[in-house]
């Protein structure tokens, strides 16, 4: 029993006991997994009602949704720059333009001063706004995040939520946490707790529309 609306500019948390369906729920959301009923909308447009609406996903997904990792999968082989870039390459973009709007995203992110360090050479934090500036290469009007500050300290655990609430501000995305850090409950908007296959909230709904909803 599922029913969740999320809306432009919000930070809402999902935390729920392991084994609850967090994961599979967000990955339901970005149109990787098939629901087994329901209806999905994303930015205003039904893309599921009982069966996928549209024929092209991996296109919808390139489109509307960003996707931030627990760690932060980098591809060990490229340097900062190119991990953002290699999205906008995959959307259409020539190399300039992809390197150029992936160095503006990475100074947004305040890590523009490591845009040529591979990998292995960023820190902890420093990885994840990498990781964060590619899940906002496509302008996505919604992003996904499974446990993002897992595997960083108190300090920057706070800081990455900090640019969560600012990138959803000024790129009017809605963003959707799951999360166990009971440290950071308070940059959430909404709280939404899944267990026993149901999804609670004591949150009241705001009347804007919703660029989320299932």
């Amino acid at each position: 029993d599922i029913n969740m609306e999320v809306f432009p500019g919000q930070v809402v948390g999902l935390m729920g006991p392991s084994g609850s369906g967090k994961t599979t729920l967000l990955n339901c959301m970005a149109c990787i997994l098939e629901p087994s009923g329901g209806r999905l909308t994303l930015d205003g447009e039904a893309v599921y009602d009982d069966q996928w609406l549209k024929a092209d996903l991996r296109r919808l997904r390139l489109d509307k949704i960003g996707f931030i990792f627990q760690y932060p999968n980098l591809l060990p082989f490229l340097d900062a720059t190119d991990n953002v870039a290699v999205v906008l390459h995959l959307a259409g973009f020539s190399a300039a333009a992809a390197h150029k709007h992936a160095v503006e995203l990475l100074d947004y992110l305040e890590v523009g001063h490591r845009k040529h360090a591979m990998p292995a050479q960023l820190s902890g934090g420093e990885a994840q706004r990498v990781a964060i500036a590619r899940a906002l290469a496509n302008r996505p009007r919604i992003i996904l995040a499974d446990e993002p500050t897992a595997p960083l300290d108190s300090v920057r655990a706070r800081i990455v939520m900090d640019l969560l609430r600012r990138i959803a501000i000024d790129q009017s995305a809605a963003i959707i946490v799951v999360t166990h850090d009971e440290m950071i409950l308070d940059r959430f908007d909404h709280i939404f707790r899944l267990r026993d296959g149901r999804l609670e909230t004591a949150t009241d709904e705001l009347s804007r529309s919703p660029v989320g909803a299932i």
